[in-house]
């Protein structure tokens, strides 16, 4: 009798420790995953700017149904026509992915649709918000424009969307704000329209626009406050 029971008792242990293994695994899944982010690129771009920051999110652990890039008509009003439109993508997202929230960074004029989202309605559904040289306050380059194309009038200082976006809070609700700008940025007129009261606000150092996109430093500094 002594064999079968020693049998009996290994048979114990390893079902014993197989049921533990199962029951560890949701653990590390859900430990291994992160909130999605939404990545929207600035006036006269496309999604395809983002090929730095998305390798930079991979890198660190980011998964491909974790990062999304969205893609939209860059001479559209910010507020009756693209805030309304992000709506609707960030809704698909959290669709998707099962997620309560999103994360957003945002580039140059993305920065402006995102943020009228996250100040008029969809404050709830965004635990962070990034602006890569943003024109937060404006930009008097979008003057050069502004007379054919409604997104430059909206990107115009003192312009009726800049307005709404000023009045009272500039960073409202839960979500947590950070804008990064650079002082040798050639778009963005006067260099400290990006910062915002409330945000955590970084100077990037002497960097071109478009290099606010690649920059590894910048980099770095978006994945620590996405993980903040």
């Amino acid at each position: 009798m002594r064999r079968p029971l020693a049998l009996m008792n290994a048979l114990l242990v390893t079902l014993a420790a197989l049921a533990a293994g199962l029951g560890a695994a949701p653990e590390a899944t859900a430990a291994s995953a992160h909130r999605p982010v939404i990545l929207v690129h600035g006036y006269n771009a496309d999604p395809g700017v983002w090929g730095g920051l998305d390798g930079a999110l991979k890198a660190a652990g980011y998964r491909d149904d974790e990062v999304f890039r969205w893609g939209y008509d860059t001479h559209q009003s910010v507020n009756e026509v693209l805030a309304g439109r992000f709506a609707s993508y960030v809704d698909d997202v959290r669709r998707q992915t099962g997620a309560a929230q999103v994360d957003i960074v945002a580039h140059s004029f993305g920065s402006l649709p995102t943020r009228w989202y996250a100040k008029f309605g969809g404050g709830s559904t965004v635990a962070h918000w990034v602006s890569l040289g943003g024109p937060n306050h404006g930009t008097s380059i979008a003057w050069g424009c502004a007379l054919w194309d409604q997104a430059c009038r909206d990107m115009t200082p003192g312009s009726w969307v800049q307005k709404q976006l000023a009045a009272g809070d500039e960073t409202p609700g839960p979500v947590a704000y950070a804008t990064f700008w650079s002082n040798c940025d050639e778009v963005i007129n006067p260099d400290d329209s990006v910062p915002l009261t409330g945000a955590a606000n970084h100077p990037a150092g002497c960097l071109d626009h478009n290099a606010l996109l690649s920059d590894a430093g910048v980099h770095r500094n978006v994945l620590a406050f996405l993980g903040g």
